[in-house]
């Protein structure tokens, strides 16, 4: 697979953080101490250094690592899975979009984690591999993750699991409350609410492979976050609660972007560095 692209560049933490915190450009000028023409030109993709380092402290951002991605510098390590694990990376409007599949190398179970907008490639992978695949697991239900659900549900008859919170994306599909566990062969995942994306928004934290994993969805990105008009502090929170405290040798496998580790995020991401 080519080298996926971050989701986000640094103007666009810049605006998430900025909207989270409802601060107009010329309240934020003020309260970093800068002209409303520095501010426009960092947010225009200007990466002046002092300045971009005055507005990071007023957004809550980590400075050296904001600085570090509007200059490039840092790519996430990408983590090896010798078997049990696919990434599934699929054009989305001016966008791409992530789908995963895993399964217990020895009973051949599996299970996938949202389906992107095409399954095509999922289903392939599946009859290649010999796999029963027995449930898909939904972190939310917004429509470029969920574009290849009915195909994949329909050609092999797992069953559609989503949070009790979490608009229902098809009829049948079973829900579960926070803290539930579910396996499939040897592989255990444990669902963890981490709303604010969307009402239902879901971790699944899975432990029986090469390295724990957590299938995020758009709670979190590589160097970035997802974003919400109005549960950008209850996002914030949950990700800090509930993802951040993790193992910290744990995959992070995003709904957007590369994969990544939660030890490289507390060192990069300029939501949660420090």
């Amino acid at each position: 697979m080519a080298r996926i692209l971050l989701e986000d560049d640094f103007t666009d933490v810049l605006r998430k953080a900025q909207r989270g915190l409802k601060l107009s450009d010329k309240e934020l000028a003020a309260r970093a101490g800068i002209t409303p023409e520095n501010l426009a030109a960092v947010l225009a993709g200007r990466p002046l250094d002092a300045v971009l380092r005055r507005i990071a402290r007023h957004l809550n951002l980590a400075p050296d690592a904001l600085e570090e991605l509007a200059h490039k510098r840092w790519y996430p390590v990408q983590p090896d899975f010798p078997r049990g694990f696919l990434m599934f990376n699929q054009p989305y409007k001016d966008i791409a979009v992530n789908s995963y599949l895993v399964w217990d190398p020895k009973t051949k179970q599996a299970a996938a984690f949202d389906t992107g907008t095409d399954s095509s490639a999922m289903l392939t992978e599946i009859e290649t591999a010999g796999l029963k695949l027995q449930h898909i697991f939904l972190t939310h239900t917004h429509p470029d993750h969920v574009g290849g659900l009915d195909r994949l549900a329909s050609a092999t008859g797992a069953e559609v699991w989503a949070s009790e919170l979490e608009p229902v994306a098809r009829p049948g599909a079973k829900t579960f409350k926070e803290n539930a566990h579910i396996h499939v062969g040897a592989l255990a995942i444990k669902t963890l609410f981490t709303t604010g994306h969307s009402p239902g928004q879901t971790t699944y934290f899975l432990k029986g492979l090469s390295w724990p994993l957590a299938f995020v969805g758009d709670s979190l990105f590589s160097c970035s976050m997802g974003s919400s008009s109005t549960g950008f502090h209850e996002q914030l929170g949950n990700n800090r609660t509930k993802i951040f405290s993790l193992p910290k040798d744990t995959v992070l496998a995003c709904g957007h972007g590369p994969l990544t580790t939660l030890a490289q995020e507390k060192l990069h991401n300029p939501f949660f560095a420090r």
